[in-house]
């Protein structure tokens, strides 16, 4: 990107960043997810870093979001409340160390490492050990005055507490020589004075599904997320509600001089006058350990009971991290390790046409590459143009995507403010990109078609569909094509056909390597009747109707004469699906290839579904892994016991079992208000 580019994006980038950062701070509302919103910040600061002269006094970059809200008194904090940059990769972390190790090349880095709460930065004051001023963060140097309503957290003590003198001994003799031991002490016995702790005042998991409870009964609107509901609360003029509602507090800083040295006795002198702090958090030696702590915590976030976005690493020591000082308004010596967002922004460069097994035509968005859940994301499926239409993209658009768990990433929203008026319109194709041939859509359908049957890309995706239904480990994209180009191969039949010498004509292959092949060819001829089912490529058949058609008919020869109707009286099966299999078991051109498939392989019987077990009548869904099970074993006992499973969550739904990692279906279940189960609660309903 050239400067004369940088310069109008930035200027784009400060204008929105800063709309996006007065809903969320001073309306505690938010248009775009925070994903999206740091996303953004993130790309305004590589520009800025790439293009130093083009920083401002008023960049965002430069300025701590928020602003004192009108109806509460305006206090000044006695030191400003910075802000944190963000780093999303253990490069990016290492960039860090190596900057400030240029500053204090002496220093010794060691880290305290804090869950990144996702509630409100608070000052809490205390004089001569009573709580005397509770404040929010404002704008960095003027919050406003919520004492009232934080006096109502039970988690924040109103007069410090005193340690008992064992407590005080143990603690200046595990730091002795590490800190003024005089200091300390006065601090912890007598109070005098003023004390000024930092924390984060935050709402708990359980206590939203409550509150919510609560709402629906009165017929209300339901909250979405903890933090916004944390916001909306502590700024409630009814002191009343404020404590119904009750709010959680975690301490994480100091400030003022108590005689400590590093960070992490400050977390345990906290906790010593009675303020809590979140027992996670952890010293680490280097930037391995904190990588390894971001790790445990990144995998265990779904099961805490409040909400984190990532992890906070401090420089240790207190001196080294007043020397490294602040630039703008962060502080050198401390940054925030985000987790991998689900969401992300990045710009459409072009939208390229897939043409997949049924030959429907899908536009793939190709972007700026964009780290999303970890992984680098350049491509997202736009589905049809239909999608696309609705989306009002054109090529060129800033856009936010998402990739729950290990979904495909996706375009979900466009930011029309982002443009520069050269962004393109896209039109779906006339003809099909590979062949050639005309293409159509059928009245009251979204996929645009190839008309052409024979289409190579259709062949291609067709047999890489069945190999991996068969589960066929080696035979993969390259080499289907390979087969395909050379006539080794017509139709999904003739890979069973195929023989060790065959494959010594493709590209790459050797005697050893050919016979490994064959071996894991053949190996694959038996298939259960409802992976079979998914290997045909029938239009809406996925893994979950397969399985509801091969448990309704039992046997590949029931399967084949069902009538239409009958297809209809499978549960879940509507008219659309029931139409589209119907077609394809009675089209010529697919009858005779599934009969060759039939003559070279062996599909087993599947059991019929229990319509009368104890889970009978009951939806589920399973989302994240299991420890005493697999989740396909998990969703075979549920079938068992009468029960169906889904892939999708809705109200419908009856319940959904949460394992480890679990993605986007178990936030969407607590928002429809759907049960939700961990593995020992299932257990049980299973037993």
């Amino acid at each position: 990107m050239t400067k004369a580019e940088a310069k109008v994006r930035i200027a784009k980038l400060r204008e929105e960043i800063a709309k996006y950062r007065y809903e969320y701070h001073v309306l505690d509302t938010l248009s775009i997810s925070e994903a999206a919103l740091d996303s953004l910040k993130h790309e305004l600061y590589k520009l800025e870093e790439q293009f130093p002269e083009l920083i401002t006094k008023d960049s965002p970059t430069q300025r701590v979001a928020g602003k004192a809200m009108e109806g509460f008194k305006k206090v000044t904090h006695a030191a400003p409340m910075l802000s944190i940059e963000d780093v999303f990769t253990r490069e990016e972390a290492d960039a860090w160390l190596t900057r400030i190790k240029k500053l204090e090349p002496r220093g010794h880095f060691d880290f305290f490492a804090e869950i990144k709460m996702d509630g409100l930065a608070m000052s809490l004051v205390y004089q001569d050990g009573a709580f005397v001023q509770g404040a929010t963060r404002g704008d960095g140097r003027v919050g406003e005055d919520v004492t009232q309503n934080l006096r109502t957290i039970e988690a924040i003590p109103l007069s410090l507490r005193r340690p008992s003198e064992k407590e005080i001994e143990h603690f200046l003799k595990k730091h002795h020589g590490a800190l003024d031991a005089k200091r300390v002490r006065s601090v912890m016995e007598s109070h005098h004075g003023r004390v000024e702790i930092r924390g984060e005042a935050y709402l708990t998991k359980k206590q939203l599904e409550k509150i919510n409870k609560k709402q629906k009964a009165l017929g209300l609107e339901t909250y979405a997320n903890p933090r916004n509901t944390a916001a909306g609360t502590i700024r409630q003029l009814d002191t009343a509600m404020v404590a119904e509602r009750k709010l959680s507090f975690f301490g994480y800083s100091m400030v003022g001089d108590y005689g400590l040295s590093t960070h992490d006795q400050e977390h345990e002198l906290i906790a010593l006058l009675g303020v809590p702090q979140n027992p996670l958090n952890r010293v680490c030696r280097d930037l391995d350990e904190v990588e390894k702590f971001h790790g445990e915590i990144y995998k265990k976030r779904e099961k805490m009971d409040y909400w984190c976005d990532g992890v906070v690493v401090n420089v240790n020591d207190n001196r080294l991290f007043e020397r490294l000082g602040v630039v703008g308004k962060t502080p050198r010596a401390m940054v925030a390790w985000k987790f991998p967002a689900e969401q992300a922004t990045t710009v459409v460069r072009d939208i390229q046409v897939n043409v997949g097994r049924t030959g429907a035509l899908t536009p793939v968005a190709v972007m700026d590459p964009v780290l999303v859940q970890g992984t680098t994301v350049t491509h997202a499926s736009l589905h049809n143009e239909d999608e696309i239409r609705r989306l009002g993209l054109k090529i060129g658009d800033t856009v936010i995507i998402e990739k729950a768990g290990d979904i495909i990433p996706k375009v979900i929203q466009v930011l029309p403010k982002f443009r520069t008026g050269k962004e393109k319109e896209f039109h779906m194709p006339k003809k099909c990109p590979m062949c050639g041939s005309p293409v159509a859509r059928k009245e009251g359908e979204v996929a645009t078609v190839c008309t052409n049957r024979q289409c190579f890309a259709q062949q291609l995706a067709k047999l890489i569909h069945v190999v991996n239904a068969f589960d066929m480990r080696g035979l993969g994209e390259k080499i289907a094509e390979q087969l395909l180009q050379r006539g080794l191969v017509h139709e999904p039949a003739d890979v069973f056909e195929l023989e060790p010498g065959d494959f010594l004509t493709l590209e790459g292959f050797a005697e050893i390597s050919s016979k490994k092949l064959h071996k894991e060819i053949q190996d694959h001829r038996e298939i259960s009747l409802d992976r079979f089912i998914h290997s045909l490529g029938i239009r809406h058949v996925g893994e979950e109707t397969a399985t509801d058609l091969a448990r309704h008919f039992g046997t590949v020869e029931a399967f084949r004469k069902a009538t239409k109707d009958e297809l209809m009286s499978v549960e879940g099966i509507g008219e659309v699906v029931a139409n589209s299999v119907f077609e394809f078991i009675h089209d010529a051109k697919e009858k005779k290839e599934l009969e060759h498939l039939l003559e070279v392989v062996n599909v087993q019987h599947a059991k019929k579904r229990a319509t009368n077990g104890p889970l009978a009548g009951t939806s589920w869904v399973i989302t994240g892994s299991l420890d005493s099970m697999s989740r396909d074993q998990a969703k075979e006992k549920i079938r068992e016991l009468g029960g169906d499973v889904s892939e999708s969550v809705s109200k419908k739904t009856s319940f959904v079992v949460v394992g480890a990692e679990p993605g986007s279906k178990y936030e969407k279940a607590q928002k429809l208000g759907v049960t939700v189960l961990d593995e020992k609660e299932f257990q049980k309903k299973i037993k």
